[in-house]
């Protein structure tokens, strides 16, 4: 069935300032430098909401904003990173007008269907997310918005710049905004409440220096934050969601519990079993030559790893990636044997997560990447289990639906946590087209009692 594409219309563009608030300035740590130039993360959350209003829909979202940013200053500030700076820093300063920009827009598209789990086109969500401006010397560290649907409800689309908040943070923020939308005079909760300290980010090795100089190589031995590019999604991109139940998972387990020689040490988290499962299904699906390699990638909170641990409210980025750039096909590529084969590698790179590990693991994504044939298998994954994004209840109900649009840039994996609150997984991908069949019938077919 083919839809006409919908129209988004652009109504204004506001800026939402903070209550009166000092200046702040936060450095950003080497945590926070591992991503510097990668593309900004999209997240895009559904509301049903048919009887809303348009003005009562934007002035509390609004002012709720407003009140939260009083808390989370850094996000209505800049990235700064000018010739005479050492390294950049997130700036907030209420005397250069720095606010957060709300794109205020209006859609006929059909929430049911840009909600729905079959293949919708790619490029149709990009209208509903905003861009973040960046230049050689500035960033934007967060845009919004905030897209009207005539009688269903609306978006809520939230671009973040992903030197200045992980997905930890993104998630702390939406439900802080959620809860002061809601609940409005109430102060914010102790575990919404973000920690600004940077003091508490240690850096014995001089990882910093290091990375630096390494995005400084990157761009002519010119400090610059612009990005690298992104490339065009075609047409024949697809985003389909696939889901795991919390059956299904348990299945996947035992079935792993059975046939791996690997035993004890094995780490059988739903994380684990879902993200081998998925890595299975896109290298069967890609087939090809059993010797070629594969990159497969994901980033874990490294909060309470460090030692001493950081506080869970930490405000910024503390995530360190993790993976192998060139692991074999071959063993994934085994009949019967693909998904444990799997299942042990991502177990024992997991197990590898310790802070002796975190300067090999983010000064080595430079290197790999050089060295890398064009046309390689990339996996990667966005978001988590464990975010409860699906808890930014901003007074209308929950969201209906949750969508990393950023997945679409690399054709990486986004996870969630179940959306009904059961315990599944839902599971976003971007396929092309004549894809689809081949990726949903692996998917499907390895449920199936063995």
């Amino acid at each position: 069935m083919v839809h006409s594409s919908p129209t988004v219309n652009i109504l204004e563009v506001v800026r939402v300032s903070p209550p009166p608030s000092d200046s702040i300035t936060l450095p950003l740590t080497f945590f926070d430098l591992g991503w510097l130039k990668l593309h900004p993360v999209d997240r895009l959350l559904f509301y049903r909401v048919p009887e809303l209003s348009r003005s009562v829909l934007i002035s509390k979202l609004k002012s709720s904003l407003s009140a939260t940013l009083h808390h989370y200053l850094p996000l209505a500030g800049r990235l700064v990173w000018t010739p005479t700076d050492t390294k950049p820093s997130i700036v907030y300063s209420p005397d250069d007008d720095d606010a957060v920009y709300v794109t205020v827009a209006e859609s006929n598209g059909d929430i049911s269907r840009l909600t729905g789990d079959e293949p919708r086109t790619a490029t149709e969500f990009h209208p509903l997310v905003p861009e973040l401006p960046v230049s050689d010397e500035s960033a934007r560290a967060l845009a919004v918005q905030i897209t009207f649907f005539p009688n269903q409800g609306f978006s809520l689309g939230v671009t973040a710049h992903h030197a200045v908040l992980d997905g930890k943070t993104t998630a702390m923020f939406l439900k802080a905004w959620a809860h002061n939308c809601k609940q409005e005079q109430d102060p914010l909760p102790h575990d919404l409440t973000p920690s600004m300290d940077r003091t508490v980010v240690r850096d014995p090795a001089g990882l910093e220096t290091k990375l630096l100089n390494r995005w400084m190589s990157a761009s002519n031995n010119k400090p610059s934050l612009k990005l690298f590019p992104s490339k065009e999604i075609g047409a024949d991109i697809v985003r389909v969601t696939y889901r795991l139940t919390r059956e299904n998972i348990q299945k996947l387990r035992e079935r792993v519990e059975t046939e791996s020689k690997a035993g004890a040490e094995l780490r059988l988290s739903t994380f684990v079993i879902t993200y081998a499962y998925v890595i299975t299904c896109l290298v069967k699906a890609r087939g090809g030559d059993p010797t070629r390699r594969v990159c497969i990638g994901f980033a874990s909170d490294f909060r309470s790893r460090l030692n001493p641990p950081l506080p869970p409210t930490y405000f910024g980025n503390c995530i360190v990636g993790a993976g192998d750039f060139d692991a074999k096909a071959e063993p994934i590529l085994e009949e019967g044997k693909g998904f444990v084969s799997a299942v042990e590698s991502l177990s024992g790179w997991v197990n590898g997560l310790c802070p002796e590990n975190i300067e090999k693991n983010m000064l080595s994504p430079f290197e790999a990447f050089k060295r890398m044939e064009p046309g390689r298998q990339m996996i990667s994954v966005a978001g988590s289990t464990r975010l409860g994004i699906y808890g930014s209840d901003f007074g209308w109900g929950k969201p209906v639906k949750v969508e990393i649009v950023t997945i679409d840039k690399d054709m990486s994996v986004s996870l969630s946590e179940s959306g009904d609150g059961t315990g599944g997984v839902e599971i976003g991908l971007c396929l092309r087209k004549d894809d689809v069949e081949r990726f949903g019938s692996l998917f499907s077919r390895g449920l199936k009692p063995q």
